[in-house]
């Protein structure tokens, strides 16, 4: 049986503010699940409300955490009462997209990895139930690393497994914790994700293959995960929290896959399709062709606006003698800011010593009168301000780099300035709070506006700069490489690509030729730091040096 298992369903875009439901265009999981069943592919459904995949908050609407005392993935009622709503939405599009109805859909999973959180036993039957409640008919499943099968279960669901490696007996594990029951590596590790600042991780094609081949020979099913990774668009990305330490990821999910992020084919794939090819008693089909990519003349960075500048096209900016995290600022109708950027300004009379008390979350350029003097982070939480006369403005642009998708801290995931930041050890007070979460209406403003000027010989940083792509002819899938920048936003006719950073793995940012139109096509990079006078593009990505996986001590613990 072939099978499609669909990764997944993104409670955060679906609904990105609370009782505001997105099920249209690109979101449309009606038309996607409907274009598997015109392929020939059954689906797998796997709709959270947790979903992990390396996403923001594993999928969670950030929207959630405006409450202080929130409890995510459990059966506290602001959390239940959410996944209820969420549900009554989400289960009736897909009801008769079921086998039982003659769709595609032959299996729906209950939560995500539940065993590594287990924080309340009465929550994956709250989950079973919402989902029987609502009509679901087909096949129920869990899904879990060896650690997580005892607590992950829940009654009269089938248990599966994920893995790697054939280490620690995990499959006998999964037999002997359920007798007599068919054996299904859900989720199949083909590679690995990646974090700014380490090496790109890739897991042998050979290696793969022979943990693959062993497992078929045991006579059990498996999934890969992934067959292929793609992108983390926009601020999707999620993030590491292991051992006291936190990694946002790349805005690239290439995940090492048999398709690569621009859906090559790869080493992997050759192998894979050669060893399942010897389970067929047909000859498989022809490989599709691939569409050729296009390298596109670079594009000349005609105009700036400055971050200042732009402050104006923002929501009203909230004033406050407290700090007030992202989640808890009263813009989009109330629901907070989810991603990107939030500008914190004060007044300081005096220079000395700037400390976070670890409340940057998760990182803050800091300005004095709008010049850079210096940044706080998990690593650098205090610096020396310098002497100054006088009042003068102090600002903290703080990032949200990402929240922790995987693990017991998700509660903890509230962004920006989460408490006090205190300067020669007094808490700073009176702020002007301005929300830069660069959402399509903000860049529509900013597109339109006034202010933009060529780009001066030393602009001013942060701030956004503007380039024209012309494209001849039928657009192309590209690569957008950015050598001589540090790091920021890239927007392409209003989509968001990614983050970049120097400082890798990943050098370059995919760009769909849907995205692109003949003619010209308008790309904005907001650039914390450093920029150069041009964009390039190049046909192959570039992920950076690579390390093996088993060499990234997280993969272990897993």
């Amino acid at each position: 049986m072939t099978a499609l298992s669909f990764r997944y369903v993104p409670w955060n875009l679906h609904e990105p503010e609370r009782g505001i439901f997105n099920f249209q265009d690109q979101l449309d999981l009606k038309a996607y699940i409907s274009l598997a069943a015109e392929l020939g592919l059954w689906v797998i459904l796997r709709p959270g409300p947790y979903i992990c995949a390396e996403w923001d908050l594993g999928g969670l609407p950030s929207w959630l955490l405006r409450d202080k005392n929130m409890k995510l993935r459990t059966t506290y009622p602001g959390f239940t009462e959410a996944v209820n709503s969420f549900f009554d939405k989400l289960i009736p599009i897909i009801k008769p997209l079921q086998f039982e109805e003659g769709g595609p859909i032959i299996a729906v999973q209950v939560e995500n990895e539940y065993g590594s959180y287990a924080k309340d036993e009465q929550y994956m039957p709250f989950i079973k139930e919402a989902l029987l409640s609502r009509g679901t008919n087909e096949l129920l499943l869990t899904s879990d690393n060896r650690e997580g099968l005892k607590c992950g279960g829940v009654d009269g669901v089938l248990k599966t497994v994920n893995l790697q490696r054939l280490a620690y007996g995990t499959i006998q594990y999964l037999a002997y914790m359920q007798p007599q029951k068919p054996l299904l590596v859900m989720e199949y590790w083909s590679g690995w994700f990646d974090v700014w600042s380490e090496s790109h991780h890739v897991f042998p094609a050979e290696d793969m293959l022979a943990v693959v081949s062993q497992i078929l020979e045991a006579s059990v099913s498996i999934n890969l995960y992934m067959f292929h990774g793609g992108t983390s668009f926009g601020f999707m990305n999620g993030a590491v929290a292991n051992l006291g330490t936190y990694k946002p990821q790349v805005s690239s999910y290439d995940y090492d896959a048999p398709l690569s992020e621009a859906g090559d084919y790869t080493t992997k794939y050759q192998l894979l399709r050669n060893l399942f090819s010897q389970f067929h008693s047909e000859k498989l089909p022809e490989v599709p062709s691939l569409q050729a990519r296009r390298v596109y003349e670079p594009v000349i960075i005609q105009q700036h606006l400055s971050l200042w500048e732009s402050l104006q096209f923002t929501e009203k900016p909230l004033k406050s003698e407290e700090p007030v995290n992202m989640e808890n600022l009263p813009v989009n109708s109330n629901n907070g800011q989810s991603y990107g950027y939030t500008l914190y300004e004060t007044t300081i009379s005096s220079g000395g010593l700037l400390n976070s008390r670890n409340n940057v979350k998760d990182r803050a350029l800091v300005f004095v009168d709008r010049h850079f003097v210096g940044v706080l982070d998990y690593k650098s939480v205090e610096f020396a301000l310098p002497d100054g006369k006088g009042e003068r403005t102090l600002s903290l642009l703080v990032e949200n780099c990402g929240r922790v998708n995987y693990g017991k801290a998700l509660d903890d995931q509230r962004k920006g300035l989460v408490g006090d930041i205190v300067l020669n050890h007094v808490p700073l007070k009176d702020f002007t709070i301005y929300c830069l979460d660069m959402k399509p209406n903000f860049l529509k403003r900013l597109s339109a506006a006034s202010q933009w000027n060529s780009v001066p010989q030393k602009p001013s940083f942060p701030g956004f700069f503007q380039g024209i792509l012309y494209v001849d002819g039928h657009p192309r899938d590209t690569f957008i490489r950015l050598p001589g920048w540090s790091k920021g936003v890239v927007f392409i006719n209003g989509q968001n690509l990614g983050r970049h950073w120097s400082i890798g793995p990943q050098k370059t940012l995919y760009l769909p030729g849907p995205w692109l139109k003949s003619g010209n096509n308008q790309i904005i990079v907001f650039e914390e730091q450093k920029a150069d006078d041009k964009l390039v593009f190049v046909e192959n990505p570039d992920h950076g040096k690579t390390i093996d996986v088993y060499k990234y001590p997280f993969c272990v613990l897993l």
